[in-house]
């Protein structure tokens, strides 16, 4: 087996979040007194930037109006996570399934993710039954990095502590510029797009797949 390791990138690789982002930022924006409402449409392409925080501040800058992106994107992770965790969530197709044959084989896991740490403990625990944080080796969160992706530094940080070479990880995300961050450190990456990003080319990675099987490891 060429791969030590399998990492799994960001909260959509494991469920479908896109949807539940979506409807929280628009609850987060009523609660600011903003007339705003992201459809599916506006979200779609607002999704090519990567960062909940800058999304609102472009978004801000084209409406000619002020506010502040960090509390509406802190006050949105809020609603997100107890969001998830009253309504249980299922993880998404072969998830559990390839995470079971990793173990099996002796690969590792990580979950290269640069969120907060409320949305990962959330994602936990919505989860719970299903898998658990000790199915992982290592576990990252927005405290691990200065730069959010696509910046590469949050997959560098998870070679470091696994002790692992570039070439010994594949990884796995939902989003082009999720993608890049692992790609940019050198790991090759596998498209799992999420229900907002199936229609995305995703030609910086190896491959694309709707279901997730034990064929990546021989990509």
């Amino acid at each position: 087996m060429k791969y030590k390791a399998l990492l799994f990138g960001s909260i959509g690789t494991l469920i479908e979040s896109s949807n539940i982002q979506r409807n929280s930022f628009n609850e987060a924006f009523k609660e600011a007194g903003l007339e705003w409402y992201w459809d599916e449409q506006d979200y779609k392409v607002l999704l090519k930037k990567s960062g909940g925080t800058k999304r609102v501040e472009d978004f801000a800058e084209k409406n000619n109006t002020n506010v502040n992106a960090t509390k509406i994107r802190n006050r949105k992770t809020e609603i997100f996570s107890s969001f998830i965790i009253k309504n249980k969530q299922k993880l998404r197709p072969g998830v559990y399934e390839i995470m079971k044959y990793a173990k099996e084989n002796n690969i590792r896991l990580g979950f290269s993710t640069s969120t907060t740490i409320n949305n990962v403990n959330a994602v936990f625990e919505t989860l719970s039954g299903q898998i658990s944080k000790e199915d992982f080796d290592f576990i990252g969160n927005k405290s691990f990095v200065e730069n959010e992706k696509p910046h590469p530094e949050i997959y560098r940080i998870t070679l470091k502590n696994l002790n692992l070479k570039k070439e010994e990880c594949l990884a796995i995300e939902d989003t082009e510029e999720s993608s890049n961050s692992a790609v940019r450190a050198g790991i090759k990456c596998i498209a799992f797009p999420g229900e907002f990003h199936l229609d995305d080319k995703f030609d910086m990675c190896i491959k694309k797949i709707n279901l997730l099987d034990q064929s990546i490891f021989s990509l």
